[in-house]
């Protein structure tokens, strides 16, 4: 359906593709994965044609309609959230505008004239609008946006009026209605909670075209694609497989390359030395000379490419006391909504709290309750001896200096570390080279997510309490991510929509639902197999 052929690309001096070949099929359901800046969102313009590459060329067969998502969702407003989706369906919305149009022009008295050829058209239009399934629409865009987690009032609501996260939201109903031929997905599960980001993966799963995505949730792609497009130092590399296979097949590849590129080398070495020793002996010159042309024709074997990237090493925090949390009889509420109504929770030291709910439970209250940037209306909360408390939320991000550079504003707050460390660590969260000179007021809420998040780790707390840490972080920050937290000798209370984050850290799952509080002993993997279900808001 799509060929890119032999392209070549520059962007600002940089390249990102050189000769670069790949294809995506019929029903084939594809990943495309390589680091920041490689040139994921270029492909996909590419393929849509808002951009050409300088050199080769991208091909789509004739009548292929494509629906692209990405994270610039343009003005919405004026209009509610299910009209905005309708709005986008493909040729059905367009038949539908036409109808409202000749809908009005009937009962237009200054148009009487026409209105033999008006009515005639009309049933045209309504005969083609009945093909399409047009009166279903309504409802499936209300299926499609109640599945990304959208309230009956929202979906009538002011699309307007709604946050970012959920206008993001809006375009993916919009692509996910219209079905078309081939779906491009930039980040479609970032914005989405537990429950949205399930029901995303079932709808894919059953979606019958071709998909091309990104996503820096490995556990979403695994399950749904069948296919790896790696973007690899120019390159397109193709891997028949999900993430972890390719993962895997990467890892093994890099392995064969580094032992072939090492018997060569030693190979060289020896051949070399024979040719030292003996250069100068005439008896020795016939065979000097044939070893000398060997060595002329000999394809090199290249090393692996070693993607950058950098491990993070916790310092140990200092110990706390036993008990780090306790909440005692709290009530809280927001207007006419109780939250919380008597809740006794405990968390003791190197206990891994994950909590789960729907949006709306109260998850990130809870959070804020300990954290103390919120009161209880009733109760307690008490913090226990000698503990020193990490909090990250989005509203974190506050504490950023615009006007100083990101290594600036680490110095400040680490005055008496070393650079050397101190670009280590911005490294280790995307920060490398030049973005260390960026300033603070020009980052994108992902890049002051990670700084705020660097310097807390850099001097680390023995409490993390953590609101959705891996929202801005790519699939390789997040494993650096998980494996130094993994390692993490303090306690930890978390949100996250992640399940492998989930999965990898968590010891005990608090589940916030409107038949109250559960506690439960183990990780998230045994919540999974106790419950029967991923998230609260899948029960059956």
């Amino acid at each position: 359906m799509i060929r890119i052929e032999n392209i070549s690309k520059s962007n600002s001096n940089r390249i990102l593709y050189i000769e670069a070949s790949a294809a995506l099929n019929r029903g084939e359901k594809i990943g495309l994965v390589g680091p920041n800046g490689a040139g994921k969102t270029t492909l996909f313009r590419m393929i849509t044609g808002s951009e050409v590459p300088d050199e080769g060329q991208v091909s789509v067969e004739k009548h292929v309609t494509i629906g692209y998502f990405n994270q610039d969702v343009g003005e919405m407003s004026g209009v509610s959230a299910v009209t905005e989706v309708m709005d986008g369906a493909g040729p059905v919305s367009t038949v539908a505008a036409e109808l409202r149009e000749l809908e009005a022009a009937m009962v237009d008295p200054d148009r009487m004239d026409e209105m033999d050829a008006i009515i005639e058209r009309y049933g045209e239009v309504q005969a083609r609008y009945e093909e399409l399934d047009g009166y279903g629409l309504e409802s499936r865009a209300r299926e499609v946006l109640a599945g990304l987690s959208f309230s009956q009032e929202m979906m009538d609501g002011d699309v307007g009026k709604l946050s970012g996260g959920w206008k993001m939201r809006v375009a993916l109903a919009r692509i996910l209605l219209m079905r078309p031929d081939v779906m491009l997905l930039d980040e479609p599960s970032n914005h989405l909670d537990l429950e949205s980001l399930i029901w995303l993966e079932q709808f894919l799963k059953g979606y019958d075209g071709a998909l091309l995505m990104t996503s820096h949730d490995r556990e979403f792609m695994n399950r749904i694609v069948n296919k790896i497009i790696e973007i690899d130092a120019g390159s397109l590399n193709t891997y028949a497989g999900d993430y972890g296979f390719y993962e895997g097949q990467r890892a093994q590849n890099e392995k064969q390359q580094q032992a072939q590129f090492e018997r060569q080398q030693a190979m060289l070495a020896k051949e070399i030395k024979f040719i030292e020793r003996f250069k100068a002996r005439a008896s020795h010159a016939a065979q000097v000379q044939s070893r000398v042309k060997k060595l002329d024709k000999i394809e090199r074997v290249e090393p692996p490419k070693r993607r950058q990237s950098v491990a993070f090493e916790f310092q140990a925090p200092p110990r706390s006391g036993e008990d780090v949390a306790n909440l005692k009889g709290i009530h809280k509420a927001y207007g006419t909504k109780t939250i919380y109504d008597g809740l006794d929770f405990s968390i003791r030291r190197k206990e891994r709290w994950c909590i789960m709910g729907i949006n709306g439970a109260g998850k990130s209250t809870l959070l804020k309750l300990i954290a103390g940037s919120a009161e209880p209306d009733q109760g307690s909360v008490a913090i226990g001896a000698s503990v020193k408390m990490g909090y990250f939320a989005q509203h974190a991000m506050d504490v950023l200096d615009g006007e100083q550079t990101v290594f600036e504003w680490l110095e400040s707050e680490f005055p008496r570390a070393g650079q050397g460390a101190l670009r280590t660590l911005a490294g280790c969260f995307g920060f490398s080279g030049d973005d260390v000179e960026k300033k603070c007021r020009v980052l994108s809420g992902g890049e002051k997510a990670r700084l705020v998040m660097a310097a807390m780790l850099f001097d680390p707390p023995n409490f993390l309490v953590l609101d959705e840490p891996t929202n801005h972080l790519d699939l390789d920050t997040k494993e650096m991510l998980i494996k130094a937290l993994s390692e993490y000798e303090g306690t930890m209370l978390f949100v996250s929509h992640d399940r492998h984050f989930l999965s990898e850290l968590s010891n005990r799952v608090l589940e916030v639902s409107a038949d109250g509080i559960h506690r439960y002993d183990g990780g998230y993997r045994e919540y999974v197999e106790r419950t029967g279900y991923e998230a609260p808001g899948l029960v059956a």
